[in-house]
């Protein structure tokens, strides 16, 4: 499209910054890896794997198949781990795109190395391991029931089970962080210790796992000694930080992503002029509307009714009445020279003004990465290079 009436501009150069800051505060024996998944966080998953690959990153990081066979279509062949579930019955895909897997359990492990005993080769896995997160992971022993009623191997002859197992080739071991974005990071310190302590006993029982990992975007920052043998940036590739409460002068990071649009439609209206659905709004004086084709089908929360601001002509005009599913209305009664087609900044700078991914989140009581992740693929990518 030519002429779009709603973009984001993704400045890949930020995307190349942010990557070579991460690496120069990486331990030099560890890896960085690109979390790529959801559209790499509403960026576009291959121009951002692409440049992050130039510039530092070696491996890649999805959530699930699908995004790994995306990668390798365009050709990219790199490492790609996919972190959630892939169901056995494909796991011939993995094969065939040589992606690396996540295992979490003996069960599961077992099923997928049936699954590749028909395709004549081995997938490559990683064992996630729950130190406290409580999502997807192995459990630790501390974490194991043992009563004596009840026959339950320990972990380190699950890993065992999982390593012995023909059509895999066991290549890595991680664990995720809950808090490591906190200012009080002694749940983080925990659940590393707890993570160490498989290691440990994994390495006196003969047990040596190529690719050690656990640092996430907050860990690369705030704590240097959970970097190991590779760290998982995701946030902070975008450059933007996991929480507002983490130190930022340690890393300088720049926001890559902006929203934009433009005014599609101008009116003069009376005082006490009702806008949008249910009515919500009502002008207190004459004023000017302009009509903005961005909704929540575009990733503009309907929470902003009423609450949020976009940037016209350098200024904060405030969304009036309900966000729509593809338009939502502004009131720029108080500000000079408006006309039709002007660039709107939904977040992003315009002028001396800005509007924050961050800003945004907090007026949702939400976090950074829904605002970026949740804009919809009908918004066209724009790429600076």
């Amino acid at each position: 499209m030519d002429s779009p009436i709603i973009w984001t501009e993704i400045d890949l150069k930020a995307i190349a910054h942010n990557v070579r800051e991460l690496k120069r505060i990486v331990r030099p024996e560890a890896r960085l890896m690109a979390v790529v998944k959801a559209n790499a966080y509403g960026h576009g998953i291959i121009e951002v794997a692409k440049q992050a690959l130039r510039h530092g990153a070696e491996a890649l990081g999805v959530a699930r198949a699908s995004e790994g066979v995306q990668l390798r279509k365009a050709g990219l062949d790199a490492p790609v781990l996919v972190f959630s579930y892939t169901p056995p019955d494909i796991a011939k895909k993995l094969v065939e795109f040589d992606l690396t897997q996540t295992v979490y359990s003996c069960q599961y492990a077992e099923a997928l190395s049936v699954a590749a005993g028909t395709t004549g080769k081995k997938i490559k896995v990683h064992i996630k391991v729950d130190t406290g997160m409580g999502r997807l992971g192995l459990l630790p022993d501390r974490f194991r029931s043992f009563a004596p009623d009840q026959d339950i191997i320990n972990a380190v002859s699950e890993v065992e089970a999982i390593a012995g197992l023909q059509h895999l080739e066991l290549e890595g071991i991680f664990t995720h962080f809950a808090t490591a974005d906190s200012p009080d990071r002694s749940y983080a310190k925990y659940q590393f210790e707890i993570f160490m302590e498989l290691l440990n006993q994994l390495h006196h029982a003969g047990l040596e796992i190529p690719v050690r990992h656990a640092a996430n975007s907050a860990a690369i920052i705030n704590m240097p000694e959970t970097h190991l043998d590779m760290v998982r940036a995701g946030i902070s590739i975008y450059g933007l930080f996991a929480s507002d409460e983490m130190d930022k002068s340690r890393v300088d990071l720049k926001p890559a992503l902006e929203l934009k649009a433009r005014i599609i439609h101008l009116k003069k209206v009376p005082a006490g002029f009702k806008v949008s659905y249910g009515i919500t709004h009502e002008t207190k004086k004459p004023t000017i509307l302009a009509t903005v084709p961005v909704g929540y089908a575009d990733g503009f929360n309907r929470l902003l009714s009423s609450r949020g601001h976009m940037l016209v002509c350098g200024q904060r005009a405030p969304v009036v009445g309900r966000v729509c599913m593809d338009m939502t209305m502004l009131d720029v009664g108080n500000i000079q020279d408006v006309l039709l087609e002007d660039e709107v900044v939904i977040f992003g700078k315009q002028g001396d003004e800005s509007i924050t991914v961050d800003e945004i989140a907090s007026t949702l009581k939400t976090i950074n990465y829904e605002i970026v992740s949740t804009i919809t693929d009908r918004v066209p990518r724009i790429y600076l290079r």
